[in-house]
């Protein structure tokens, strides 16, 4: 990466984010049910912000479960709503394909002749690249989550979840999302990173930025969202700089990255693009787990009964509460070819959106899917990390934070009680928790 690179001009703006919304209001009141099929959507945003999603992929599952979706506000495309229908598209890395070029991995993105690479919003990374380069990059960064890298860490995540459990308030509302869920998740990126610890907050903003480039409440615009990313680019090449100048480069990701040959000559773009996917995948994920985990038990008091008799169900409840919670809602990917899938005929080029989050409920596969269960038989029997090359490279470890979480949590004795509604975040890719108030008592 050159040393004067600077974030590339942004274009004028379209629509503002609040244009946009306005534009494709929706009224999520309104039953499913009642909606024609062929104009089912499940799309928009606002389905997730107000926690109204689950009965439009119920219908889907049942009465379509590939359907084609021709007017929405990312464009038309497929829903695949059933488990291994999922399955075999993830699978097929062949036909459907991840790469920025020809969308992406997210609802929206389209095919294009000729990327505009020096474009602030044309952010590849190797989660949307095909192989060989796809596999190259992922080749680099997959050492730092081996089972033995994994125990390094261990105690260290055993320390901090000790500290941060143990100086919660007692009898007075919080938000476990900040207090907890972010707290965690943030020191251990800071850590992988190797950056200050006082910098994670930094880190938490830019993944959050991600997910809110297109809230009104937030950012005016889109392109106002992305200014603000391109000042993670502004932080990290400085360290990039630092740590691929030096003759004993440490074990890092950055300074993984920065020596070696697949990855140390990124464009500023792919650079970014690469540090935003390493942020959002080692924080979004797993703390919207943590925090959907203690709404899970709240909303289901003899389950969290359960646990509290038997500590050692901590091992199946955090597959399941990944899987309750699907913390990664969608991934997309675009035909290359035509192909016939559940009896559709997808063409090339069409948009095709895997709803892991309506997977996970799917009942044909799972048993009693629509019920949090914490000694389930087959807890990781769920989609939330993905198949095929894809797949998250960081699940384990974010296993690991969640069972010593809550060992942690059950050591201590801790009573977690919900005290008002969660506030779910306005998005259909993250399903997310941005504030869950709670009390706490010990004993």
């Amino acid at each position: 990466m050159a040393d004067e690179a600077s974030p590339p001009a942004l274009a004028e703006p379209r629509l503002t984010n609040r244009e946009a919304q306005d534009k494709w209001a929706i009224d999520v009141s309104v039953d499913p049910y009642d909606i024609p099929l062929e104009q089912l959507d499940p799309s928009h945003p606002a389905l997730f912000e107000h926690n109204r999603f689950a009965p439009y992929f119920q219908r889907l599952r049942n009465e379509d479960p590939v359907h084609f979706s021709k007017d929405s506000m990312f464009g038309p495309y497929w829903s695949i709503t059933r488990y291994q229908d999922i399955m075999a598209v993830d699978a097929n890395h062949k036909v459907f394909s991840s790469d920025i070029n020809n969308g992406g991995i997210r609802m929206g993105g389209q095919p294009t002749e000729q990327p505009v690479e020096d474009s602030p919003f044309y952010l590849p990374m190797f989660i949307m690249q095909d192989p060989p380069k796809h596999d190259a990059q992922r080749s680099v960064v997959s050492p730092s989550f081996t089972p033995g890298k994994l125990q390094e860490m261990r105690e260290l995540i055993s320390q901090r979840a000790k500290t941060i459990i143990s100086n919660l308030p007692e009898n007075e509302p919080f938000n476990w999302v900040r207090s907890v869920s972010v707290e965690l998740t943030g020191q251990m990126l800071a850590s992988v990173f190797d950056v200050p610890q006082e910098d994670r907050h930094k880190l938490i903003h830019w993944s959050d930025t991600v997910e809110n480039l297109g809230n009104p409440d937030f950012f005016e615009t889109p392109e106002e969202g992305f200014q603000e990313l391109w000042k993670c680019f502004t932080y990290f090449n400085e360290i990039w700089q630092q740590r691929q100048a030096s003759k004993t480069p440490g074990d890092d990701l950055i300074s993984i990255l920065a020596h070696n040959d697949a990855t140390r000559n990124m464009t500023p773009n792919e650079f970014l693009g690469n540090m935003l996917l390493l942020i959002v995948g080692g924080n979004d994920t797993t703390r919207n787990s943590i925090t959907g985990g203690v709404l899970a038990l709240h909303d289901n008091p003899d389950e969290y009964q359960k646990l509290k008799l038997n500590p050692s169900l901590v091992r199946s409840l955090v597959p399941e509460v990944i899987r309750w919670q699907s913390p990664v809602a969608h991934m997309a990917r675009t035909a290359m070819t035509d192909i016939e899938l559940g009896g559709k005929h997808i063409k090339k080029l069409d948009k095709v959106v895997m709803w892991y989050i309506s997977g996970n409920r799917d009942e044909s596969e799972i048993d009693s899917a629509d019920r949090f269960i914490i000694d389930r038989a087959n807890p990781r029997k769920h989609l939330s990390f993905g198949f095929g090359i894809h797949r998250c490279l960081g699940n384990r470890l974010a296993e690991m934070q969640l069972t010593i979480l809550w060992e942690e949590i059950l050591r201590q004795k801790l009573h977690i009680e919900v005290v008002a509604e969660p506030v779910f975040l306005r998005s259909n890719f993250i399903h997310g928790i941005r504030d869950l108030p709670v009390v706490v008592t010990r004993g």
